[in-house]
């Protein structure tokens, strides 16, 4: 498994000590009843005063945990071992936005505790990155360059209007989020039928897309007072990042390999 990527065992050295961090705050939580540790560790914020130390607690922030440990194994492990294929200028822009993207993303959860506004940087990234898809797709894909022009430049003013105290229309909000949903749907299907990307590329992206609403289905039941339902917006982010960063290093993979085998979220991950 270490060979098969160029990163793997830096990755795994990370994740594994993240993974003993999050076992070590999980145990102190139980002995000492205190939430703080691993609230940290997972969330990145200081734990607020109404949040009860139960155990739908505990097991929303757990999973939040195992999401990261997962997310740093599959983003930094980096691209399939091997001599990369050639690349063009478009294509190496385009590998350095989709890690620019997958960077701010993490940003927005670890600098919650710090009073910077991320949103706006992580916006902008993917504005460029919705300009970089399009050079390395090539034309007659104006619906889809519309889209997310619309979306993510939209998303990029509001986030700058909030910056300056100036209200956001909601209607604004409402187009923009549409926007950037039809896009990221455009781009997946995209992907699909493009060699370059493989099959559980694809459907991390669609997972990123999918498993948000389940989530919220299964938080009703801890959505109540003092519970930490906000750690299962953990999940989706660390499947946003893994999208990202697995469409960068499939455009550094060598093309005379196979896919991996089981790294996709259901099925094999094969090249279609």
């Amino acid at each position: 498994m270490l060979r098969r990527h160029r990163s793997a065992l830096p990755a795994l050295l990370v994740a594994g000590l993240y993974g003993a961090a999050l076992t070590a705050a999980a145990v102190v939580t139980l002995i000492s009843g205190d939430l703080g540790p691993l609230w940290g560790l997972t969330v990145f914020s200081a734990v607020t005063d109404d949040v009860t130390v139960t155990g739908g607690n505990l097991l929303l922030l757990i999973v939040a945990g195992l999401s990261w440990t997962w997310g740093i194994w599959e983003v930094l492990r980096g691209p399939l071992a091997g001599p990369p294929p050639r690349q063009d200028r478009d294509i190496l822009r385009l590998r350095v936005a989709l890690y620019v993207a997958t960077a701010t993303t993490w940003l927005l959860h670890v600098t919650a505790w710090i009073p910077v506004d991320v949103a706006v940087i992580d916006s902008a990234a993917m504005y460029v990155l919705v300009l970089l898809f399009m050079r390395v797709l090539g034309p007659g894909r104006q619906y889809m360059r519309g889209a997310g022009v619309l979306g993510y430049g939209g998303l990029t003013l509001m986030d700058v209007l909030g910056l300056v105290g100036l209200p956001v229309p909601e209607t604004m909000e409402l187009v923009c989020g549409l926007a950037v949903l039809a896009w990221t749907i455009l781009i997946l299907r995209a992907q699909w039928d493009d060699d370059r990307w493989r099959t559980a590329t694809v459907k991390y992206g669609v997972a990123a897309l999918v498993v948000p609403i389940l989530l919220m289905l299964a938080a009703l039941p801890f959505a109540e007072e003092g519970s930490a339902v906000e750690a299962l917006g953990v999940v989706s982010s660390v499947l946003i990042m893994i999208w990202l960063a697995h469409s960068a290093h499939d455009l550094a993979a060598p093309r005379d390999q196979p896919a991996e085998a089981g790294s996709t979220v259901w099925s094999s991950g094969q090249d279609h």
